[in-house]
């Protein structure tokens, strides 16, 4: 074949090398570009795969784990659910609304791959302070762009959380999960084997948008990169629709042998991976591929990120079935090529072989050994002095409920239809988890959490923390932790400090994960969330998506406080630990401290004994201690219930006796319950048996949220002024702006 000199390709020197000695010549333009496409950092995990590996992926209900496009659990009676989640970070930083829309496409075709009906997204976003004008229309664009693509395509969008911090300003985090339901017997797992079966892309046509997209998505964003829009790729969410019926009509009329999504890497990557998973290889004609702008080159073409495109691959025998099925919902499709034995990836062109490697080669780009050193801030922020408490204590609980981190999301979820499909029980805001309806006997939770804040003071009890929080958020609603995804969002992993940074997220999540026995079914990497101008990155950012199991006849708990007169109840001690809170920073400004610490050894014997008593049906309305504090998490439940409280502080189990520790710290785990009088003595008779610390503080009543001590009355705000406060920031702020 003809031998092609190009210019030096997106790869280090030392990939470059290894390259040429493993094909024994110097690889071709159409070559190099699928080299630079697999080998990128987004599409290989090459400086981050050795450290994934060593997270639980294991349990009795995972039936497939890491390494697919979406982990697989078994919730019973035959039925699975698929988890998944992706980031669409540099594209939305370019173009927010279209940027965003993909992102979902992008982890729904990850579901769809394997057989299942996606059946609810959520998504965990962060952005720079919403004060400044660049903020604000990111936000606006980025929630407007998830909220038309999911409701076209008919998939709710039940939950996810929202951050804002300055170092998200250049760089927002737009990070979408996905849910899928199907049957066990039908899920799509095999890996295309036989030589001679077809291979078809299916759906939309390939053009120049999203050209290079994976090598944009592992680069540090510059001056240059609002040029940069032919890297992000065209939404059309009308064509996916029909793409997930046709989909599922085939996988039921089990004709489809394998499929892959064609996302980062476009068909360089989707090919590569599908034939060396399989052991094989493939011949593919370029030709056959349906493009939508002339004159499209090889590697153009092989490289393209077009959306709304999938690879299938049938027997020959079932070849008309499946176009009977993609003739019947008017989709596109073209026969590309075939598989080989032989294991080589053969592309041709205008009946030129333009490509020839080894498919596994391809696949698998070399790794990355990365140094890491401990940044110095880390110990020199933690020993930052507690400032003295606020002699106003109302104004400081009503700046806390209006601060962006901790008001409602409702300005964001009433953009998105979070019931199409019926399966909606517990809706956005009304817990603190979403649950879904199950065709079994069980029902779903799912949350998403994360907290930069905490992650920059002290990586790995950040990450600690936000997975206690999560799984606190799935245990409040009476759900039992099942399973989890991560997504772990870096700076520039070539910079030492932040590198370590990102193998203390994964030291956490691993030792959390094992004490509490769950697993972690897939998740997803991104680096390079860095601005050049200014050389600073994001803060570390890993984001958890956590599932649960409840039983469908379990009562439904929700966080608004139900009845006059019913006892309040914590679970947990607060210790002295207010680093990364929302009181230090949104109300105090300072950044610093100690942030919270998990006992690993008793995590799991808490949150299984708060699941258990609230499944029984002795609570009333339950809400884990987050951000904010014991203060915020009654005040919102409060201000939800449209009902008042008196809390004694004094009664409140805890190592400190500062005020401000007691109503503001975010130790974890934490509950607030509301139960009956006649059922307190036995929910804490049931706590105490095991060692868990837990007291009644107070007790619902009248409109004011009140907090007293011995020492004196603390706060007594309105309900109705904290529900003014907490209500209205997000949409005051967005509505005003220009």
């Amino acid at each position: 074949m003809t031998i092609v000199q190009v210019q030096k390709p997106n790869l280090t020197d030392e990939e470059i090398r290894f390259a040429v000695k493993k094909l024994g010549r110097e690889p071709n333009e159409v070559e190099w570009a699928m080299l630079e496409a697999q080998w990128s950092e987004h599409c290989s995990y090459k400086s981050s795969k050795p450290l994934l590996r060593l997270l639980p992926s294991k349990g009795p209900r995972v039936i497939v784990g890491p390494g697919s496009d979406a982990g697989v659990i078994d919730v019973g009676n035959g039925w699975v659910i698929t988890l998944h989640i992706e980031s669409h970070n540099h594209p939305s930083a370019i173009d927010p609304y279209g940027g965003a829309a993909t992102g979902v496409g992008g982890v729904v075709r990850d579901i769809l791959s394997l057989g299942t009906r996606p059946i609810a997204l959520l998504d965990p976003l962060r952005f720079g302070s919403i004060e400044t004008s660049h903020s604000r229309w990111l936000f606006d664009n980025v929630v407007r762009g998830i909220g038309s693509y999911g409701n076209c395509i008919g998939v709710p969008t039940v939950g996810g959380e929202v951050e804002f911090d300055h170092s998200f300003e250049r760089n927002c985090l737009v990070d979408v999960v996905c849910l899928g339901l199907g049957r066990r017997d039908k899920l799509v797992l095999g890996r295309p084997s036989r030589p001679g079966d077809l291979v078809y892309i299916v759906g939309g046509s390939t053009g120049r948008d999203g050209i290079q997209g994976a090598s944009f998505a592992s680069r540090t964003l510059t001056e240059r990169s609002d040029c940069e829009r032919s890297a992000v790729q065209v939404p059309d969410p009308f064509t996916k629709k029909l793409i997930i019926e046709a989909i599922l009509e085939a996988v039921d009329a089990g004709i489809v042998q394998g499929m892959k999504d064609l996302g980062g890497g476009g068909l360089a990557c989707g090919l590569s991976e599908m034939a060396s998973k399989a052991g094989m290889g493939m011949e593919i004609n370029l030709d056959n591929v349906r493009t939508r702008e002339p004159g499209m080159r090889p590697g153009e073409i092989l490289i393209s990120e077009s959306q709304e495109r999938m690879i299938v691959v049938v027997k020959p025998k079932d070849e008309g079935k499946l176009t009977r099925i993609l003739d019947k919902w008017e989709l596109g499709y073209s026969r590309i090529g075939h598989l080989t034995k032989d294991g080589i990836l053969r592309i041709r062109h205008q009946n030129r072989l333009v490509a020839e490697a080894p498919a596994k080669f391809v696949a698998e780009a070399p790794l990355s050994p990365r140094s890491s050193r401990k940044p110095s801030y880390i110990d020199e922020l933690a020993d930052a002095p507690e400032p003295t408490i606020p002699e106003d204590l109302n104004a400081t609980l009503l700046a806390l409920l209006g601060s962006p981190n901790i008001c409602s999301r409702a300005w964001i979820y009433r953009q998105y239809d979070f019931e199409v499909g019926l399966r909606t029980i517990i809706k956005p805001g009304q817990a603190d988890s979403a649950i879904l309806r199950l065709p079994n006997s069980r029902t779903l939770a799912v949350t998403t959490d994360g907290n930069s804040k905490q992650a920059f003071l002290d990586p790995y009890w950040g990450t600690v923390g936000l997975l206690s929080e999560a799984f606190s958020n799935l245990v409040a609603t009476g759900a039992e932790p099942i399973a989890v995804v991560d997504h772990l969002q870096y700076g520039n992993p070539g910079n030492s400090e932040v590198y370590w940074t990102f193998k203390e997220a994964i030291r956490a999540i691993r030792d959390y994960l094992k004490a509490t026995r769950v697993p972690c079914v897939g998740g997803k990497v991104s680096f390079y969330n860095e601005d050049a101008q200014t050389r600073t990155a994001i803060k570390p950012s890993p984001v958890i998506a956590a599932l649960g199991l409840r039983n469908a006849r379990a009562p439904k708990v929700i966080s608004a406080l139900a009845k006059e007169g019913d006892d309040l109840l914590t679970v947990g001690t607060t210790f002295r630990e207010l680093g990364g809170s929302e009181y230090y920073e949104s109300v105090r400004g300072l950044v610093g401290g100690r942030v919270p610490k998990v006992n690993l050894k008793t995590e799991r014997q808490l949150l299984r004994t708060v699941t258990k008593i609230i499944e029984s049906g002795v609570v009333e309305a339950a809400h884990d201690i987050s951000k904010g504090g014991l203060a915020v998490s009654l005040a919102e439940m409060a201000i939800q219930g449209q009902k008042g409280f008196t809390v004694n502080l004094d009664n409140v189990p805890a190592k400190t006796t500062s005020l401000a520790q007691l109503l503001f710290s975010e130790s974890k785990p934490r509950f607030v319950l509301e139960s009956r009088a006649k059922n307190t003595t036995r929910i804490l008779q049931r706590l105490r048996a095991v060692r868990i610390k837990a007291a009644k503080i107070g007790r619902v009543q009248g409109n004011r949220i009140e907090f007293e001590s011995s020492r004196e009355p603390l706060i007594a705000v309105p309900v109705a002024s904290g529900a003014e406060a907490w209500s209205k920031t997000l949409s005051k702020t967005m509505e005003a702006a220009p």
